[in-house]
């Protein structure tokens, strides 16, 4: 099966972009676009064949940690989102998505963050739609939601574990 996900890093500001992007292909992340926007940072979407979605992640971090020891996750997605990205993801409108958020909104999941614009964690929202049972979602993309949610969140407790000790 093929799963198409995204991973953030941290890298150190001093390496050579296309040095990254050379160690990166030697290592076998050639089904990756790779994006460098932003000085010491570095996006790439990968669109992974394995078994499973966490099968894929695992592989494609394995890959950049051998090509990159020293960069830092920062996030995977799809995880985070708001209405758009669950609109796009799930093949419907934006005007769609925000209806029925409206109109089953005591039933309809909390956001994460609550502002000017909302944000949930993907899997909380593809699992309320099925419950629902008027979407059908892709039973991949609900497997790739847990396992980024699941890798976002150990990265969260990794990053702030020396608050959680007494």
């Amino acid at each position: 099966m093929e799963f198409e996900f995204t991973l953030r890093f941290q890298l150190n500001d001093e390496i050579d972009i296309d040095e990254v992007i050379e160690r990166l292909g030697s290592q076998g992340c050639t089904d990756a676009l790779i994006g460098a926007g932003v000085a010491g940072k570095l996006s790439m979407t990968f669109c992974r064949e394995a078994s499973t979605a966490q099968d894929a992640v695992r592989s494609a971090l394995e890959d950049v940690f051998q090509a990159l020891p020293d960069a830092e996750l920062i996030e995977a997605a799809p995880d985070l989102v708001g209405l758009t990205d669950i609109a796009e993801l799930i093949g419907v409108s934006r005007q769609n998505m925000r209806k029925l958020m409206l109109s089953h909104s005591p039933q309809f999941p909390r956001p994460i963050h609550d502002g000017k614009t909302a944000i949930w964690h993907l899997i909380d929202v593809l699992e309320w739609l099925n419950q629902r049972g008027s979407t059908r979602v892709n039973p991949a993309l609900s497997e790739l939601a847990r396992a980024t949610l699941q890798l976002n969140l150990q990265q969260m407790l990794q990053r702030y574990a020396h608050c959680l000790k007494p």
